[in-house]
Formats: C-alpha cells, structure tokens, sequence
C-alpha cells in the first residue's frame, strides 16, 4: 500500500518548476510509504510516490516507466494498491498480445492492459487501487479507483492545473501551485451532521474533491477531467430460492471466500500477513481461512474494560478454535482523548464514528507483528448483515395501510414523548423506504439540525445522495435496495474511509476479501429468503460458512464495534468536552450553547446524545487543525529522505 501524488499543469514546462513542491507534500502522507520515497517529472506532469512494498520488494519502483519494445517509456504510472489476478493478466497480455514485463510486480500488469486494452483494462483488475498513467505519445492521463472504493483518490484543480493524492492533506499543501483556497463547503458540512460522514464526491473543503468508486476519467494538460463509472453494482430481484437452489448457493459462498481470501493473501516470503478478529462471522470467517495459508497467522482484536462493550472474550475463544497466536489491545477513555487530535488529522475528513479510535490503536499494535492484515469490511453490505435490513419484514403491515392513514400514524408519533417506546417504529412505519432509509448513521434529523447548525439551508439532506441509488434500483426488493444504498454511502463513506485511515497511519496494510469482484458477483444473486429471515441476518452466508466458523460464532447476533462514547462522555470526558466545545472557532457555523446544552441534557441521563455531541466534537478538531490552524497535533516525523 502506497501513497500517490501527481500534478498535471496548466501550462507547458511548468512540471519541472513544481517538483519540489510535489516533493514537499508528499510530506504529510509518509506514514502510507515509509520504505522508500521518489519524484518524477516531465515537462507538464509530476508524480510524487510514497512506497510500502509487498511484491517484487527490490524491483517495481514507482514512479513506474514502462512501454511497448518501440516506444519503452512512453508510460508513467503511480498506483496505490494491490492487484491479485496480476500473475494471471500479464500471463494472458504475454500470450495475447507479446507483452514484455522488466519486474516481476502487478504495477507493469496495469500498464500493459492499459496499452492493449485501453480504459477497458480496469474492468480486468481483481483488486483494490487508485492508478493514474500518463501517456507521453498522447499528452493524457488516465486514472481509475476500484469498485468498491477500497482505495482513495482525491484531486483539486486551480488556475495552475489539476492534482491528485491519495490523501487531501498532500492537496492543501499545493494549494499555492495550483491556485486553490481552503473555503469550507458548507453542504458537505450539512450532510455531514446527518450521516456522520462527508458523501462521495464532496470533501468539506470546496476546492477539494474525489474520484468515486467504480469510476475512471482522463485529462490532459491544460483541461478538464472526464469522468465516467465503469462498475455499478447490480442486485437481482429474486425474492425466493427454488427448489434444490440452496445448497449450491451455499457451496458457491464457501468456494469463492476460500478463492478469495487465497489471493488476498499474496505478498513476497518476507512479508508476513495477519488478520483483525472480533466477534463476528465475518472477520471470523476470514481468520479461519487465511490460517490455511499461513499455519503461524497473528489475529488481533481491541475492546474496552467495560461490560457489554468488548468482544475480547469471543474472539480469544474463535483464536483458539481455529489455532492462531491472539493479540488484544485494549483501549481507555484516557487514550482516546489523548490521541484524538492526531487521529482526525490521519481522518482528512470528519468522520464521527468513534470505532476507528480503537481501530487505529489496534492498527499500531499489530504493525508491530506484520505488515498487512485481512478484515471482514463490506460482507454486511453484500450479503445482508445489518439488523437495519430485516426494517421491511417488521415495517410490512403499514406497507397495506392507505397513504392518508400512515400519514395520520406519522402525526400521532410527534405528539409521543421522546423516548417513548414504539415511538420511532411508529414515525418510520409512516414513511415510504425513498424518504426514511439512507444509511447505517443518521445522526441529525431536520428539525434537530436546525437547533445546532446556524449555517443550515433548506432542501439539503439525505435525498441528494440518496435520490440516484433508489432511481437505479427501481423494482428490486426492499433489502437489495437499502444494500444498494450502502454500497454508495454507508460503507464507502465511513467503513473504509476508517479502515484505509487508520492502517495506513501505522503504515499498516488492510486487505478486504469480501470486497472482491468474484465475490460480488455470487453475492449479488442472493434471493431475498436467503439474506434475511426473522430469526437472523447473512443466513445464506452462515450457511456456506457452516464448516469454516467456530459453532459460537456462526448465528452469534451481531454486536457491531460498540464503543462505550455514553458512559464515557456522562463522566471521564465530560470536561474535556466541554473544552472543546468551548475553545473551538467554529461559532460560525455551530451554535455552540445549543451543543453544550445537548451535552449537559446528556450528562443528565434525560436522552443519549452521545453520537450527535460525538458528531460535533470531531468535527470542531477538524476545524481546529484543518481552518484554524490552532490545533497541532504531534505528528511523527519521517525516517526515510524525499528524493527530488
């Protein structure tokens, strides 16, 4: 896993000028790379490469150069990531076409299925990433991100050209290259205390914005980019398996998992790869069959010494079960405060989930034993996981009801008492799926907002990142639909921004084998009795997991990553909370007594405010490092030299 950076000028021989600039900013994202750093330029484009290498570790070099016998450096790439069907793509672009490869790495793969394929290449790529290859013969670039958005890719453009990074910091620092500001957007702020994450494309900083999954574009010097999806994930519309159906359903989960979590697990004899554990299916799952190919596998797990807020306990006994060395870091209120600052400037962007805390110290501990591990991220959105989905089976009788009645029912909700219980069932049983579902997180609803964000504008919300996906899955059952839904918000909004954040800030690499094109695509034909059941979630995937998963694990409820934020922010955080609160420069924006009442009404034990205050607490640190300047968090500095 790397880090990239390319500039594309404006003009002609202005590369050469800004290469110590790229050099600079590479700066701030060595955590991503610190095995070895390099610039590259030509007379209009520069790239600047941070490297954590895992395949062909002496050789395969970025900045990559490569070319056809008649022209062998007429390509220029960085990319970010891994691809495991390399070895299978350069041996089909050797026989078809003589392609010539000078390593033994997947970066010349990409390249040359580039050169003989064209923009079709990267639908030919089993992995995660983010590449852009500039073409010397065509004065182009191309550059594409995977599927899923495993990989990030930001990029700003300016009077003085377009850039790209795999991180935004890198991108503010160019802001005088390329003619940027650092304005917020006030939008993205908006949907950010809705969600608890900024959407796709949107970044809170306006000039700033991002490639989106499952999209490639081109641009060239001096002009605009062109962007266009090349992957959209489609679920069928089956409600019920047929006779005979399931059992080579549940066979053909087993099959690709094991396929799966095979090619995830590529790396040269050096370079030892782990897995993160906790008490579900699916890291479970993951764990067990990565054992297979590594006898001496690490699996490790964090929590809380708090009751009912860890799953050290199952996940010590699913580590003995399947014979794997245990590792368990546990994470206090102390540390969360302290590394909290630091951990937001990793972020680039608020993201209020407060699981990527112990996350990241879960990451530092395990980088200490490897350097990369496999995760179960994105099995929930593929294969029906969340207790959210089984909404429509309890939500059905109001599904009969005349529109005027349930628009009756959702009056007689506001007048119960918060608290109330039935009182939510009742509001969302009112409110068709289009209006009432849109993701995991809704921290902020309208009229709340109102209260605390004195930048609110009416009409924004949910439904402009909402409105497209339930255009596109018109006519599919209720639960594909919420997936869909996930798949553009949910998970490539928070899920992996925290997975990619907080392992490459410990220079730690996250592979997600659930998140795999083969997968997906068995995923995707799951009949709707297959996914969810009144008793349980995943059943299909419990079912073709069966032989592979401890019995304590295999219809254990989901806990999620419980972090205990309400107890905490009622006693050990309380004041430094309020110290946030009170220091922060963000009285334009938030109405700072409004936040303060909700924390001392929190502190009361009247309602659980804890996600909301948590909500503003991260984003008032963010504006503190990123607007402000005020906040410095201590930032390690880098062990290797930036070459220019």
């Amino acid at each position: 896993m790397c880090g990239l950076l390319g500039l594309i000028c404006a003009n002609e021989s202005d590369a050469v000028a800004a290469r110590p600039s790229v050099a600079s900013a590479l700066h701030c994202m060595r955590h991503r790379g610190p095995d070895e750093s390099d610039t590259w330029a030509d007379a209009e484009v520069v790239y600047g490469f941070n490297r954590l290498a895992f395949i062909d570790l002496e050789h395969s070099h970025q900045p990559l150069t490569w070319g056809p016998p008649e022209s062998p450096s007429r390509y220029t790439m960085n990319f970010n990531g891994e691809i495991y069907n390399y070895l299978e793509l350069r041996e089909q672009l050797a026989a078809e076409y003589g392609a010539k490869f000078a390593t033994e790495g997947d970066g010349e793969a990409i390249v040359a299925a580039y050169h003989y394929l064209g923009e079709a290449a990267v639908e030919r790529l089993r992995g995660m990433f983010a590449f852009m290859i500039f073409d010397a013969e065509r004065k182009v670039v191309f550059g594409a991100r995977d599927p899923f958005g495993i990989k990030p890719l930001f990029y700003a453009r300016g009077p003085g050209g377009i850039a790209f990074a795999s991180e935004k910091k890198s991108l503010l620092e160019l802001a005088g290259t390329l003619g940027t500001t650092s304005t917020l957007d006030r939008t993205a702020l908006q949907h950010y205390l809705t969600l608890q994450y900024v959407p796709e494309p949107e970044t809170l900083h306006a000039d700033v914005r991002r490639i989106e999954s499952g999209n490639c574009f081109t641009v060239s010097p001096g002009g605009e980019p062109v962007i266009k999806r090349y992957f959209t994930p489609e679920f069928t519309a089956r409600q019920v398996t047929g006779a005979g159906e399931a059992a080579a359903l549940h066979q053909r989960i087993t099959d690709v998992m094991r396929d799966s979590v095979a090619k995830h697990m590529v790396a040269d004899p050096d370079i030892t790869v782990g897995a993160f554990l906790s008490g579900g299916i699916d890291s479970t799952a993951t764990c067990a069959l990565a054992k297979e190919h590594n006898p001496n596998l690490i699996a490790f797990t964090t929590g809380f010494e708090r009751e009912g807020y860890s799953e050290v306990d199952v996940a010590a006994e699913s580590a003995a079960a399947i014979g794997v060395k245990h590792v368990v870091r546990t994470v206090s209120a102390d540390e969360m405060m302290d590394a909290l600052p630091l951990i937001v400037w990793y972020l680039d962007d608020p993201v209020a989930d407060p699981a990527l805390v112990p996350l990241w110290f879960i990451a530092r501990e395990a980088r200490k034993h490897v350097k990369a591990v496999l995760s179960g991220e994105g099995a929930d959105e593929l294969f029906g996981g969340y207790t959210i989905y089984r909404e429509p089976i309890s939500l059905r009788p109001f599904e009969n009801l005349p529109g005027g009645m349930r628009r009756a029912l959702g009056k007689l909700s506001v007048k119960i008492p918060e608290g109330t219980r039935g009182k939510d069932l009742l509001r969302r049983g009112a409110i068709p799926l289009e209006e009432r579902y849109y993701g995991n997180a809704r921290i902020f609803r309208d009229d709340q907002l109102r209260g605390v964000l004195r930048t609110y504008q009416e009409g924004v919300g949910h439904h402009d990142v909402t409105a497209r996906l339930y255009r596109e899955s018109q006519g599919w059952d209720p639960v594909a639909r919420m997936q869909h839904v996930d798949l553009f918000t949910w998970l490539r909004g928070d899920i992996l921004v925290k997975a990619d954040k907080m392992t490459m800030a410990n220079s730690l690499e996250l592979r997600v084998p659930f998140l795999d094109p083969e997968v997906f695509r068995v995923a995707a034909n799951i009949p709707l009795d297959q996914k969810i059941t009144k008793e349980t979630t995943k059943h299909a995937l419990r079912r073709g997991l069966a032989e592979i998963v401890p019995a304590h694990v295999l219809n254990r409820r989901k806990l999620g990553f419980p972090v205990p934020i309400r107890l905490w922010l009622r006693d050990e955080m309380y004041d430094w909370a309020r110290g946030i609160i009170n220091d922060s420069g963000t009285d334009e924006f938030i109405d700072k007594p409004a936040v303060l009442a909700l924390l001392d009404e929190h502190k009361s034990g009247a309602l659980d405010r804890s996600r909301q205050i948590w909500a503003l607490l991260v984003f008032m640190l963010w504006h503190g490092i990123f607007i402000e300047g005020r906040i410095k968090p201590d930032i390690p500095e880098p062990h290797y030299p930036v070459k220019v």
